[in-house]
Formats: structure tokens, C-alpha cells, sequence
């Protein structure tokens, strides 16, 4: 379980700091590079997602969770405007962005590393209970990773449309 969710989440991280910390264009490849990313990284780590019982439920929740953090950070911690002089729209993350971002992976991390070294019978003995798969706990994790990627993605796709759409109308209402 851990070197996939180590990876996955080490990338996620880097690309997604990389892209957003600053003031930066949001630009069609800013907004298509992680969409690339996460269908790299369902088929090299996702094997067999539970279609079905409680591994399924736990890959939904966090798929939902996900979802949360990334409405959290896009929506919450990062800015995104139309600069008028240059005619595009930008995005703006700070360090509480960044801090936001590395908190919940170095959480996910942090339990995986649990998971492996510190409570591995007591969660071993849940998974049985549960019927969870080792694979549907990993995948799980993976779909929380993504989901908040693409929840992130989403948002900067919908508001570089939105602005764009709102100020070249306001340029032909000017014209």
C-alpha cells in the first residue's frame, strides 16, 4: 500500500505547488496537466477498484472527501481574477495554500506510514471486519488524492471561463 500512495501523493504535490504557488496565467495547460496526471496514474496504480460492499463505500467516501479539500483549497485559498491589461486570468495561492495542500497529503502519508508501522493489527482486524481489501484502501486514498486534484481543476477551468466569457463581453459592450 505505500509506495503507490507515497508516489501518487508526492506527485500530486509537486505539480500542483508548482502550478498554483504565486500569481500565475491560468492556462489551457495549466488546467489539461493534471487531468493528464491523474489518467496516468489510475491505470499504473489503481488495479481493481471495489465495484461493490464496503470497499466500494470507503473509495466513495474519500472520492467525496477529496472533493471537499478541493473546493476548500481552489475555492477558499486561491484567488483567481482577470488582469484587463494583458487580457487573461490569473490565479493567486499563497503560503496558507501551500500549507493547506501539504497538511492533508502529509496526512494521508502519515496514515499510510501508521497503517504500515504503528497500528497495523488493530486496522488489519477493521479492514476483516469490514471486508476492505487492502487494494480497495489504497485506491481509496488514490481517489482522494484525485478527486481533490480534479475538484481544484474544475474550479480554475470554470472561472477562467466564466471571467473570459464576462470580459470579452464587457469589450463588445465597449466597441
Amino acid at each position: 500500500m505505500s509506495t503507490s500512495v507515497l508516489i501518487v501523493n508526492l506527485a500530486i504535490l509537486f505539480a500542483v505547488l508548482e502550478a498554483d504557488l504565486g500569481r500565475r496565467k491560468v492556462s489551457k495547460l495549466r488546467i489539461l496537466r493534471p487531468l493528464l496526471l491523474a489518467a496516468g496514474i489510475v491505470p499504473m496504480f489503481v488495479e481493481s477498484p471495489a465495484t461493490s460492499g464496503s470497499g466500494a463505500v470507503l473509495e466513495v467516501s474519500l472520492a467525496v472527501l477529496g472533493v471537499l479539500f478541493g473546493i476548500a483549497a481552489a475555492g477558499g485559498l486561491m484567488q483567481v481574477s482577470f488582469d484587463v491589461q494583458k487580457q487573461r486570468v490569473l490565479s493567486t495561492a499563497s503560503v496558507a495554500y501551500a500549507v493547506f495542500w501539504t497538511a492533508i497529503i502529509g496526512a494521508r502519508l502519515l496514515f499510510t506510514y501508521g497503517a504500515n508501522h504503528w497500528y497495523t493489527t488493530p486496522l488489519a482486524h477493521w479492514m476483516g471486519t469490514n471486508r476492505i481489501s487492502t487494494a480497495a484502501l489504497t485506491d481509496a486514498l488514490i481517489f482522494m488524492a484525485i478527486a481533490m486534484t480534479l475538484t481544484r481543476t474544475l474550479r480554475l477551468a470554470g472561472a477562467r471561463a466564466r471571467l473570459q466569457h464576462q470580459h470579452t463581453g464587457e469589450l463588445a459592450l465597449q466597441a
